[in-house]
């Protein structure tokens, strides 16, 4: 049996590590992709910038031969073509007074508004600087431009290609955390399941045996004993074989579960250990529960508390209804929990103990949070002063 739940356990070590291995290289192709295509665009979006601002060079030289009186008609034919031909850059000729000209590839509705003009100036001034046209006479008139609309577009594509990419990433880490999730409950199933059954065949055996020697004419006066043991393995494997499967939840009395599970771990422990419940209401609480399932959270609780308290200290268990809700604070006088470790407690392979898988509080939160719908938590811990546990449970 031991080799079989070995052998579940360390199975998705193995996936786990694979998944890692895949999610790394899944990050870098996407960092790689990233940055060769923002490298890529930029490089793009310098030469077009370069050719653009060519092209209005070449416009203001248009201007100035089509501007130039002494120029021949046949002169000014290409600079006009070369006017005509400027359909992509948005450009506002001014004079040295910055007076507007003339302007190209602006709104034409918005272009008779000096407001909307002025905000164009601005924005091109603070892209570009100018280009002076120089005519006869110390005459000169600047052109001012800006990106034009495929430029503009070009240099917001890498942020946006980045985006798609860590969205894409982060699709993946969700299917992959996902898709992790449901592999370990398959494991966590396959061991309580395994157990279960190995379980099934010497307790079948056992009671064969309880059977024989209780039929004896002077039956052994232990026999009590062994057959209470032989019943709590029952309860054991019943426990293991409800995980996987919903299980029903009946309505119980909170302080009479409790106070089995205490005298259960009290007979089995230290003289130095100290138990105390205490229902703070008048009545008896009576919440929906399993109670094979939940003896077995609390029972982690007080075996963990137990162990931190070196065999010698105080457990206490109070309850609280509060209307929707029954609190259950299990505390204790021992080591503590760092902050730090409030929610580390509770995943599966943890523990301060040299002995153990740290398996306790992990099937504790899945049985609380999973089969119950209620929470359990570390509601505060000091070193070397001791540890609360608090256990939410819905009432309905």
């Amino acid at each position: 049996m031991i080799q079989s739940i070995t052998f579940i356990l360390l199975q998705p070590v193995n996936i786990y590590t694979r998944k890692q291995r895949l999610k790394l290289a899944l990050l870098l192709a996407a960092m790689l992709i990233g940055i060769g295509s923002l490298m890529y665009t930029n490089r793009l979006v310098q030469e077009l910038s370069t050719e653009e601002k060519k092209k209005v060079e070449l416009w203001a030289e248009a201007t100035r031969q089509v501007s130039d009186i002494d120029s021949e008609p046949g002169d000014i034919g290409f600079a006009l073509s070369v006017l005509t031909d400027n359909t992509t850059v948005p450009v506002i000729l001014t004079d040295e007074f910055e007076h507007i000209i003339s302007t190209r590839n602006l709104d034409s509705l918005q272009s008779t508004d000096s407001l909307y003009l002025k905000n164009e100036l601005s924005e091109m001034k603070a892209q570009h600087a100018p280009i002076e046209i120089r005519f006869a006479g110390d005459q000169r008139n600047f052109i001012y431009y800006k990106d034009s609309i495929i430029l503009t577009r070009l240099r917001y594509y890498p942020y946006f290609q980045l985006g798609v990419i860590a969205l894409f990433l982060m699709v993946s880490y969700l299917a992959f955390s996902s898709s992790r999730k449901a592999e370990e409950n398959q494991v966590w199933v396959g061991m309580a399941k395994e157990t279960a059954h190995q379980l099934g065949t010497p307790l079948s055996s056992l009671m064969a045996w309880i059977e024989y020697l209780r039929s004896q004419p002077s039956p052994d006066e232990n026999l009590v004993e062994i057959e209470k043991d032989v019943a709590r393995l029952n309860t054991i494997t019943e426990r293991f074989s409800k995980i996987g499967s919903a299980p029903a939840l009946r309505k119980e009395n909170l302080t009479a579960v409790l106070d089995n599970a205490m005298t259960y771990i009290r007979n089995r422990s230290s003289s130095r250990i100290r138990f105390s419940l205490e229902n703070q209401q008048a009545y008896d609480v009576e919440v929906p529960l399993n109670v094979p399932l939940f003896e077995w959270v609390v029972e982690n609780l007080f075996k963990n508390a137990i162990d931190a308290m070196d065999g010698e200290g105080a457990i206490s268990v109070r309850i609280a209804d509060q209307s929707q809700f029954v609190y259950v604070d299990v505390s204790d006088t021992g080591k503590g929990i760092a902050k730090s470790k409030y929610k580390t407690v509770f995943k599966p392979g943890y523990t301060s103990k040299s002995r153990g898988w740290g398996l306790g509080l992990s099937l504790s939160k899945r049985i609380v949070e999973e089969y119950h719908g209620g929470q359990i938590f570390v509601r505060n811990s000091e070193p070397g002063k001791g540890t609360t546990f608090r256990i939410v449970l819905r009432k309905s």
